[in-house]
């Protein structure tokens, strides 16, 4: 086990962001204040060789610009809420709009636009990182002071773990999660990637990519991946890229299966469980051949995400699970993503 710590880079403001990168069994896995972000994560293949399967930059700058979140801790509330607002107990409130006409991953400045402060800490055989953040009353629109904790690590076991916690003293939406873009190759596209999701229903949505307010059986759809198959091949039928939640099988707040990707010319398997009641299974649909790490090129469909969270719009639809949480109901969440080779 080991944990090094060295500086990453300044903002315009002065602020500085550190790097981590943290040792366990076969995993090695970089983590930036910036963001709470997921800059690396080095796994082995069938072959023995060692390969990054994250998405995202050799350099600190590019993540302080615009780019798909590569990495990056999402708060206060991940993915959409449309018409960038809410109602709650009677009072409206205006979010931020930063995707459209609706708000995107926080808004314009989210959980993912800060440097979070940092403690570094073994357990139990693991290497962890525990990352903090405060957001006050009012912050891109969202009522209360909410105070973020959000702890990665390595158990040791070859698992990377990602627990989520928020208290905030007045009821709010909150629903944080890791957008994190996966290639099990290490390179090139991930069609030809398998994957099963142990997820009986899905999240239909219209033009916007906002949910009608379904839930939809999988079955004899292009969403079915109750067996596992090729992320390519329904493809075309799912309108050109997956970018939907999927309700997780089992009782939201239990750690339970979720998903599981195999990459079959590196023998690399990637297991997710996870509390979160959905994951949202997004392709890399807008990827756009945005430079990335090591002169390679993000094309559509470079990388696909698992972002387990709860449904998109939630605060404007009662029949999603309850995402309003308060003095009495704190925000709590795991999730633990396996790999072996």
């Amino acid at each position: 086990m080991k944990i090094k710590k060295r500086p990453y880079g300044t903002l315009s403001t002065g602020e500085e962001a550190d790097l981590y990168i943290l040792k366990a069994g076969d995993l090695s896995l970089g983590i930036s204040t910036w963001g709470g972000t997921l800059v690396s994560l080095i796994v082995p293949s069938r072959s023995g060789k060692y390969d990054d399967v994250l998405l995202g930059y050799s350099t600190f700058d590019p993540y302080t610009r615009k780019n798909p979140y590569f990495g990056a801790t999402i708060g206060r509330y991940a993915n959409r809420i449309g018409d960038a607002r809410f109602s709650l107990d009677g009072t409206t409130y205006a979010l931020a709009k930063n995707n459209g006409a609706n708000t995107l991953h926080g808004g314009l400045r989210g959980f993912d636009k800060y440097v979070w402060a940092a403690e570094a800490f073994e357990e139990k055989g693991g290497v962890y990182l525990r990352l903090t953040l405060a957001s006050p009353d009012g912050d891109e629109g969202y009522p209360g002071n909410l105070k973020a904790t959000v702890v990665y690590g390595l158990t040791g076991n070859d698992e990377l773990v990602a627990e989520y916690k928020a208290k905030v003293d007045a009821p709010c939406p909150v629903n944080l999660t890791n957008h994190a873009y996966f290639n099990l190759r290490g390179s090139g596209d991930i069609l030809g990637h398998e994957v099963a999701l142990s997820c009986s229903s899905y999240v239909p949505v219209g033009a916007a990519l906002l949910p009608t307010g379904e839930i939809a059986k999988v079955e004899g759809t292009p969403f079915d991946f109750s067996k596992r198959k090729s992320i390519g091949k329904d493809l075309k039928a799912a309108g050109g890229g997956y970018d939907h939640c999927f309700a997780v099988d089992g009782k939201p707040g239990e750690l339970r299966p979720c998903a599981e990707v195999y990459e079959p010319s590196s023998g690399r398997t990637m297991r997710l469980s996870t509390t979160q009641p959905g994951v949202q299974f997004y392709t890399g649909n807008f990827l756009d051949g945005i430079p990335g790490k090591l002169g390679a090129v993000y094309d559509k469909h470079a990388g696909f995400c698992l972002e387990t969270q709860h449904f998109p719009d939630g605060p404007n639809r009662k029949e999603f699970p309850d995402c309003v949480f308060g003095p009495d109901r704190k925000y709590q969440e795991k999730s633990v993503f396996s790999f072996d080779w």
